[in-house]
C-alpha cells in the first residue's frame, strides 16, 4: 500500500533496461525486491518524494531514482549556471541547480534538470512536493553514457511542450560540443551548436556560451 511503502527503482530509465521495483516501509529499513504488477500514480511518486533521501523521477506510470553524475558532470553544469547567472544581471529572473524539481503537463513528468533559470516568481504545481515548478524558460542537461539518448529524445520532446520554456540547453560528455535548442517566434524550435573554439547564443538572455570556458579543467576533448 502506498501509505505503508515506498517505491523506487533499481536503474535509470535513460539505461534502457526494464526498471525492477524496490519496495521499502516508510521508515527506510528492511527493503525487498519485488516484480513490477502495476503502475504507479502520481499519488504514489509523491509520497515516495516526502520521506526518500534520493530524488527520483516519475514518467508514464513509473518513479525511477535518479543516480548522481560524475565530476565532470557536476562541474560542466556548474560552469553553465554560473555563465547564466552573470548574463541575468538585473531581469526578474533566478537560476536553479538541479535541485528544483519541474513538471511537465504535457507528459506527466516530474524531474530534475542539472539546472533552470524561472522568469519572475515560480509557479507551483500543485500535486506535487514544494518546489516543483511549472514554469522554466530555460532548462539545462548534461549528458552521460546513460542519459544520452533520454536527454536527446524523449525528454528534449518533453520540455519542448512546456509553454514558458524559450531554450533548452544540452552539453555533452563525449566531447566539447554544446546545443541550444531555442522557440522561434512562430512557436516550432531551431538548434544550435558549437564544438571547440566556439561559442553559441542563449537569446533570452542575449548571451553566448563560450565552448572551451564552460569546458576548462576537463580533459574532455
Amino acid at each position: 500500500m502506498v501509505d505503508r511503502y515506498e517505491v523506487a527503482t533499481r536503474h535509470d530509465p535513460r539505461s534502457g533496461e526494464r526498471p525492477i521495483a524496490v519496495y521499502a516501509r516508510a521508515s527506510l529499513h528492511c527493503m525487498s525486491v519485488a516484480r513490477r504488477v502495476h503502475r504507479y500514480t502520481y499519488a504514489d511518486y509523491v509520497a515516495v518524494e516526502l520521506v526518500s533521501p534520493t530524488k527520483h523521477e516519475f514518467l508514464d506510470g513509473e518513479i525511477y531514482a535518479m543516480a548522481g553524475g560524475s565530476e565532470d558532470h557536476s562541474a560542466l553544469a556548474a560552469e553553465v549556471l554560473r555563465a547564466l547567472g552573470n548574463a541575468i544581471g538585473g531581469r526578474p529572473c533566478r537560476v536553479h541547480t538541479s535541485d528544483l524539481r519541474i513538471y511537465v503537463e504535457a507528459f506527466g513528468l516530474a524531474t530534475f534538470p542539472d539546472g533552470s533559470v524561472l522568469y519572475r516568481t515560480l509557479e507551483q504545481h500543485r500535486p506535487s512536493p514544494s518546489a516543483t515548478a511549472l514554469n522554466p524558460s530555460i532548462l539545462l542537461e548534461v549528458t552521460s553514457d546513460s542519459s544520452e539518448e533520454y536527454d536527446t529524445g524523449t525528454k528534449l520532446e518533453a520540455y519542448m511542450t512546456i509553454p514558458s520554456l524559450r531554450e533548452c540547453i544540452i552539453v555533452s560528455h563525449r566531447e566539447r560540443r554544446i546545443a541550444v535548442h531555442t522557440r522561434a517566434e512562430r512557436g516550432d524550435w531551431e538548434a544550435r551548436l558549437a564544438i571547440a573554439g566556439g561559442r553559441v547564443g542563449v537569446a533570452s538572455l542575449g548571451a553566448d556560451l563560450v565552448v572551451d570556458e564552460i569546458y576548462r579543467g576537463s580533459a574532455i576533448q
